[in-house]
């Protein structure tokens, strides 16, 4: 009995507003305020993250330039260097496949089947998450490997990885910390614009390119967030390549 009663109340506000010409905002609406308190909180918990992930990231560093502090050497305990191939693999696969995934399947297909501003809006909140993710994943990869190989004592090849696997890191890296946040506030810039044009909702990009050609602060805000989204999906791709050859250094050595 409450709920038709709540249902019935509901019905006869947005029947005023819709009568009285005033927009109706409801609560998952994009153009309703957002509250600056959530918003402060994740941009505060995404600052602590990524000055918490490049403290690993200097960590990492110090792993491998200096592995002896750590107890990393030859004599090392057997079952100390087991669990350390056990966190350097699962922590590997984790990075390559959430960065598979994310870069060559989920993103395009999402792209391909959400309104524009709808996946924007995902994006914009999965990329802090993944970025987070691949980046602890490169930290404990990069310590893992170091543990086992010391740069002291690795070989030639072994250094290489070792290199491409710090590539990776500082890639992910500067994606959490510089890409990302410049693209999520450009992204937002131009929705706002898109709003104002009433265009977004559609699927792709082909209205967005249409009225750029006769909007130019449409298409300097396009110019603008295609430069830094370019560098960003660069800075992955990068990040995925120097994980791909690695795991040809690890499919050259693992025995089925």
């Amino acid at each position: 009995m409450k709920k038709k009663k709540k249902s019935i109340a509901l019905s006869v506000v947005l029947q005023g507003a819709s009568e009285s010409g005033e927009p109706i905002l409801l609560p998952n609406s994009p153009n309703r305020p957002q509250n600056p308190r959530s918003r402060l909180y994740r941009s505060v918990e995404m600052a602590w993250s990524s000055r918490f992930l490049t403290g690993m990231a200097f960590f990492a560093l110090g792993f491998v330039f200096a592995p002896d502090v750590f107890g990393s050497g030859p004599e090392s305990p057997a079952i100390a260097v087991t669990a350390a191939r056990i966190l350097h693999l699962l922590a590997f696969a984790t990075d390559w496949g959430a960065a598979l995934w994310v870069t060559f399947i989920g993103g395009i297909i999402m792209f391909k089947n959400l309104p524009r501003h709808q996946f924007g809006n995902l994006q914009s909140k999965m990329f802090p998450a993944y970025f987070t993710l691949v980046s602890v994943c490169s930290v404990v990869s990069v310590v893992a490997f170091a543990y086992i190989h010391p740069w002291r004592s690795a070989s030639l090849i072994e250094r290489y990885q070792l290199v491409f696997l710090l590539c990776a890191l500082g890639f992910n890296l500067s994606n959490l910390i510089i890409f990302t946040p410049l693209t999520i506030e450009m992204m937002k810039q131009r929705h706002k614009i898109e709003r104002d044009l009433s265009i977004g909702e559609e699927v792709g990009w082909s209205k967005n390119v249409q009225v750029a050609k006769t909007n130019p602060q449409l298409a300097a805000m396009n110019r603008k967030f295609g430069m830094i989204h370019g560098l960003s999906s660069l800075a992955n791709i990068m990040a995925f390549g120097s994980l791909a050859i690695h795991s040809w250094h690890l499919a050259g050595n693992i025995h089925l």
